[in-house]
C-alpha cells in the first residue's frame, strides 16, 4: 500500500491558524496540558516570530489536512565565525500520522531552505533521552557534536564555592560606572581634539 501524498508549503498567513493548532497538539503531548498550551501560544506571538527574518516556518498537508510543521532559524554558527547554519527549532507529526513520511518530507524542506540561504550545516537539538527522535536523525546522516550541560546561576556559584574555586567578585558601585564613562568621553574628545589640531 503506496503512502499518502503530502505537501509541504511555507506558512502564510491563510495557516497560521494551522500552525498554531498542532503546536498547541505539540504542547500538549509533552505535558503542558491545552490550557497551558492555549495561554503560552497566541497568534499574535506567532505572527511576531514569523516576521522575524531569520525565522522561517513550514506545514506538512495530508488531504487538505495540516499534519505537521517545522520551525527554522538561520544564524552564524557560533559568535566568533562567519560560518552560517539553518537550526531544527521545531520538528512535530500529529500522533496520528507518524510513520507516513511526513518528518521527512518536512525536512526535505529544510535541507531546499538551508541551500538557498546558503547555510553550511543544518542543525538539530533533540533531547538525549528521546531515544526514537535520536535514531531517526541518526539514520538520516546527522551526528552529534557537542553535548550540552545546563545549570542554574545558583547552583553553579554553590559548586564553584564548594570546590573553593569561586572568584572574588568586585562589585562596581554606579558612581565607579559614572566616572569610568566620563574618563573615557573625556579621553576621546581629547584624542579628537588633538587629530584635528595636528590634521590642521
Amino acid at each position: 500500500m503506496s503512502r499518502p501524498q503530502v505537501s509541504v508549503r511555507l506558512v502564510d498567513e491563510e495557516h497560521q491558524g494551522d500552525l498554531v493548532d498542532l503546536w498547541m497538539e505539540n504542547r500538549a503531548e509533552s505535558g503542558g496540558g491545552s490550557e497551558a498550551a492555549l495561554r503560552v501560544v497566541s497568534l499574535h506571538a506567532l505572527t511576531t516570530a514569523l516576521q522575524r527574518p531569520d525565522v522561517t516556518a513550514f506545514l506538512a498537508i495530508l488531504d487538505d489536512t495540516a499534519v505537521g510543521y517545522l520551525v527554522l532559524k538561520d544564524s552564524l554558527a557560533g559568535p566568533l565565525t562567519d560560518s552560517t547554519c539553518t537550526s531544527i527549532d521545531q520538528l512535530f507529526v500529529s500522533a496520528r500520522w507518524r510513520r507516513h513520511g511526513v518528518a521527512r518530507q518536512l525536512l526535505a524542506a529544510a535541507a531546499a531552505h538551508a541551500d538557498r540561504v546558503g547555510a553550511e550545516a543544518i542543525v538539530s537539538h533533540v533531547p538525549s533521552q528521546v531515544r526514537d527522535a535520536n535514531r531517526f536523525f541518526a539514520r538520516l546522516g546527522f551526528s552529534p557534536t557537542v553535548v550540552r550541560r545546563v545549570t542554574t546561576p545558583a547552583a553553579l556559584h554553590r559548586k564553584l564555592a564548594a570546590s573553593g574555586e569561586a572568584p572574588v567578585l568586585h562589585r562596581v558601585g554606579l558612581e565607579e560606572v559614572i566616572q569610568r564613562r566620563r574618563s573615557q568621553r573625556f579621553r576621546a574628545v581629547r584624542q579628537s581634539t588633538a587629530t584635528r589640531a595636528a590634521d590642521a
